[in-house]
């Protein structure tokens, strides 16, 4: 029998997951600038694909930044520039589908690496374990925004091997380790716009670099392959990865609340990191690696072994309204039935990670009283589950 204690709608307002916000100015200057990009019938890879590119560009410090149509093409375009078809790419076990489809889907195999709990990443001897000798590169994820203090020596690893480290940053928008941001580490990286991350353009992605080459060969992949925009000549096998120009416009609205919406989730973070620090709370933050700068797009902490994941979530949920934002992963790759095959065994690490994590409700318009609701529904947890 459930005994979880239940409440009335009216008694609390529940505390969401995560919130995308954008002010009534917000809504006013995107209606206006599509209106406008309305009439022109400029309707795609437009002046507005081109300041969204510049301004991000900006802010990560890179010297390009390619608009695309999601963090998914934003790999798989990546990948094909890299030439991994045929070759062996290097995947954390514990991220998002698409980084290991993206990988397949541009003709590579992706070998999958432990996680590193501390991190939530993985590790430079992991990634030395892992390298075979067909291997092309390294796909780095830095999941909830965090960016492991490995990553200097993971770069290390990879140039002494002659690979590349393309980094998987759809999480940490203007994330930092040791000042420098993420994506501009590797190669290249990846950004997703989708809209529960920290920042949105409703759909979209980004893909950063400072090659020249690999910068041309992105915007020839996300159009079709085609040589140039006003052209029908296909020199490569693209595909319709453009940005529309709506979606530029919004994500240009959106990036310029991009620092003060980073600065208020780290608020909310050191308001969980403090009670937790100070009192026994059932979870265990994860919590930033050293040096650090995380944008915290997910609050992830432990579990006890032996508490229910599930019944762990309902209780927050119906007895204080409490809504947790979902696991980053619930389960690694190779425990979906599509992946199956890349199980390189011992990958102990991403299941214990995947299984053992919840994250707290975190976003930029979250007030204190809302990240107080949450400690306190966790001081009842501890109670409710001994």
């Amino acid at each position: 029998m459930d005994e979880t204690p239940k409440i009335k709608q009216a008694e609390q307002t529940p505390v969401p997951p995560t919130r995308i916000d954008f002010t009534p100015e917000d809504a006013a200057w995107i209606a206006e600038k599509i209106t406008e990009v309305l009439g022109t019938g400029r309707l795609t890879l437009g002046p507005y694909n081109e300041e969204f590119e510049k301004e991000f560009a900006k802010i990560v410090g890179s010297r390009h930044a390619i608009a695309v149509s999601s963090g998914t093409s934003a790999l798989e375009i990546a990948l094909r520039t890299l030439a991994v078809a045929g070759k062996d790419v290097l995947v954390p076990a514990d991220t998002f589908f698409a980084t290991a489809a993206a990988v397949m889907a541009a003709g590579g195999h992706p070998i999958l690496m432990d996680s590193d709990i501390r991190t939530m990443s993985t590790t430079a001897e992991e990634v030395a374990r892992r390298i075979t000798p067909n291997t092309a590169g390294i796909i780095i994820v830095h999941i909830a925004g965090f960016v492991t203090d490995e990553m200097l020596e993971i770069m290390r690893v990879a140039d002494e091997r002659g690979l590349w480290v393309l980094e998987d940053a759809a999480h940490a928008h203007a994330s930092t380790q040791g000042g420098r941001y993420a994506g501009t580490f590797g190669i290249a990286g990846a950004f997703s716009f989708y809209p529960t991350k920290v920042m949105t353009s409703a759909e979209g992605g980004m893909i950063v670099t400072d090659d020249d080459k690999l910068a041309d060969e992105a915007r020839i992949y996300r159009d079709q392959g085609k040589a140039s925009f006003l052209t029908n000549q296909h020199i490569r096998m693209g595909s319709n990865w453009r940005l529309s120009e709506p979606h530029a416009i919004i994500g240009i609205r959106h990036l310029t609340h991009l620092r003060d919406m980073v600065a208020a989730r780290r608020r909310i973070a050191a308001i969980f990191d403090k009670a937790l620090a100070e009192e026994d709370l059932v979870v265990t933050p994860i919590g930033e690696p050293k040096g650090c700068e995380g944008n915290y797009y997910k609050y992830p902490a432990m579990l006890p072994d032996g508490l229910d994941r599930a019944d762990f979530k309902a209780f927050l949920k119906n007895a204080h309204a409490v809504n947790c934002s979902g696991e980053v992963y619930e389960a690694p790759l190779h425990q979906h039935p599509v992946f199956t095959e890349l199980d390189t065994g011992d990958l102990s690490q991403s299941e214990r990670l995947c299984s053992r994590h919840i994250c707290l409700p975190i976003f930029a318009s979250m007030s204190d009283e809302d990240a107080y609701r949450v400690i306190e529904a966790l001081r009842d947890a501890r109670k409710h589950f001994g």
